[in-house]
């Protein structure tokens, strides 16, 4: 089984690229989405806690994601705190999902952060979703309703396109002069081949 790497920055369309290998029936591993939900196990949320604050909740089932997102990206030192605690938990599941899907042709790791949190070594191959930074910037204005100077705090925390480009297998171009679904299917079928 291969695991293939997605990445790509914040508003880049990697999670729509990811919907659409999901309709080609591949297993798709969504770490952003699932860190969010390990931040409930009985492990973490006592150490989340200490770092954050109880605000770091608003009930059992919810994350204050704004309050969150306002420590830790305003605190490096913090930030890399809480990546170390989510991260770990975050492999030891993504490692229980590929134990599960082990007799599939390949299976797909989505994650923001794959280059930045050293994930490289947990993945077979890479693919890079890149798209130019004003389209990028106007995809999170309506997706997350935040500030430019919240949008251009999240944008330094990752690599540029061009370092990530560096490290990739396939380049998926989301800029809406190429069509995905053409890119994905000849990764798709190299990959089945």
């Amino acid at each position: 089984m291969i695991v293939l790497g997605l990445t790509g920055g914040i508003g880049s369309g990697k999670s729509t690229v990811a919907k659409v290998f999901e309709t080609l029936g591949i297993n798709v591993y969504y770490s952003d989405e699932r860190a969010k939900e390990l931040y409930f196990l009985p492990q973490v949320k006592p150490q989340i806690e200490q770092l954050l604050g109880k605000q770091a909740y608003l009930n059992d089932t919810t994350l204050n994601k704004s309050y969150i997102s306002q420590k830790i990206f305003s605190d490096v030192d913090l930030l890399k705190k809480v990546n170390a605690i989510i991260h770990r938990e975050v492999k030891n599941d993504f490692n229980q999902f590929a134990e599960k899907h082990k007799n599939e042709k390949y299976i797909l790791k989505e994650s923001a952060l794959l280059i930045e949190a050293n994930l490289l070594t947990t993945i077979d191959k890479l693919i890079v979703v890149t798209s130019t930074l004003a389209l990028r910037k106007e995809r999170i204005i309506k997706r997350n309703k935040l500030s430019e100077e919240e949008i251009n705090q999240r944008i330094s925390q990752q690599l540029p396109d061009e370092e990530k480009v560096k490290l990739s297998d396939w380049v998926i171009e989301n800029n809406e002069e190429n069509l995905l679904i053409p890119q994905i299917l000849n990764i798709h079928q190299s990959l089945v081949a």
